[in-house]
């Protein structure tokens, strides 16, 4: 196999874990990032530490690379795009044009036959009043861009909630409105496309969220196995649509009767993915770095059943004792500081060999 270089835009906690992979794979890892001594750089090959748009950076990287991917969805589409001038880049731009406007998202996921929850673009303070009134009051206020972990929301639970100045707290930007889901759980599952078609998804997981932020991942999820086939035939029909490759991140309410509602969708390697490196032979870092660099995609099976939890701030400091349980694999990002709601690391607890819940 000849070694290839792969770019990565960003270098956070994700990039980070694909630079990982990438080197059990005889990968280079160039990372693009203008935080110097960023997480991922502590493992790659190399930095180039700039802004995502700089121009001659993004040159510099297109010329050494043989192929650029990205760790967040918030990549300047124009970045993605220059680079496609003189590179391959995957997931492709298109899919960074769908994910980074949460109305767009939803139409297109609508255009693919995936269901969403009903929803209105708010562009005023009229419009927002208009579209609680046609919700009966209620519903979920978001920034179209760039929100993540409950960031950028609004939350309106009765008809008594008043909307006054809503529109203006939320920065006078485009907002969209979402209807309640009177969902039982929330699932997510994670797939990858090669560049040849070929699809591949993990099981999916059971996740719970803490202050807007993912808590735990639990396998398997306590869904059926007719709900588990459909959030994988969502996954194929949106990677398809998208002539996507590389890993891609699926979230879902599931409901009583056992149909799925999608909530959102990440071209990138995914949180609720992180259990893969404990209870799966190939990651879902493995498997995306494998998909772009043209590799065929490994096995997915899970031969584990766990749950993984995110240690977000001061959780950090109860490491030692994680570290002292068996069958727990421990996984610290290269952070100095804990801040309130910051990322610093994940542990995944294995639970035994696999069992299902899913039919």
């Amino acid at each position: 196999m000849s070694m290839q270089t792969i770019g990565i835009i960003g270098g956070g906690q994700l990039g980070r874990m694909l630079a990982m992979a990438a080197a059990r794979l005889n990968l280079r890892t160039i990372i693009l990032e203008p935080q110097a001594d960023c997480p991922a750089a502590q493992v790659a090959n190399e930095q180039i530490t700039a802004a995502y748009d700089d121009i001659k950076a993004l040159a510099e990287l297109a010329e050494r690379c043989d192929v650029v991917t990205y760790e967040f969805e918030n990549v300047p589409v124009s970045a993605a795009q220059t680079l496609e001038r003189g590179v391959p880049v995957y997931p492709p731009s298109k899919a960074l044009e769908v994910a980074q406007d949460r109305l767009v998202e939803k139409r297109f996921l609508n255009s693919c036959g995936i269901a969403t929850a009903r929803f209105h673009a708010i562009d005023s303070q009229q419009d927002l009043e208009a579209a609680l009134a046609d919700f009966g009051g209620k519903g979920v206020l978001k920034t179209r861009r760039l929100g993540y972990d409950g960031k950028g929301q609004r939350v309106f639970r009765s008809a008594s909630d008043s909307p006054a100045g809503a529109y203006e707290a939320l920065g006078s930007v485009p907002l969209i409105l979402e209807s309640f889901v009177p969902f039982e759980r929330e699932i997510s599952i994670i797939a990858a496309r090669a560049k040849d078609g070929t699809i591949e998804s993990y099981d999916p997981a059971e996740n719970v969220h803490r202050n807007g932020i993912l808590d735990t991942s639990t396998l398997p999820a306590n869904i059926s196995s007719a709900t588990a086939k459909t959030a994988r035939e969502a996954a194929e029909k949106l990677l398809a649509a998208l002539d996507y490759v590389g890993v891609i991140g699926m979230e879902f309410f599931a409901m009583a009767d056992g149909t799925l509602i999608a909530n959102e969708i990440a071209p990138r390697v995914h949180n609720s993915g992180h259990w893969t490196e404990a209870a799966c032979v190939v990651s879902q870092f493995e498997q995306h770095m494998r998909a772009v660099a043209g590799f065929a995609l490994g096995n997915p099976d899970r031969h584990s059943d766990c749950v993984m939890t995110n240690l977000i701030g001061d959780d950090i400091l109860a490491v030692p004792e994680w570290l002292g349980k068996k069958d727990v694999l421990v996984h610290l990002y290269g952070k100095a500081e804990a801040r309130p709601g910051r990322k610093m690391g994940h542990v995944t607890e294995l639970k035994g060999r696999k069992t299902s819940s899913q039919g």
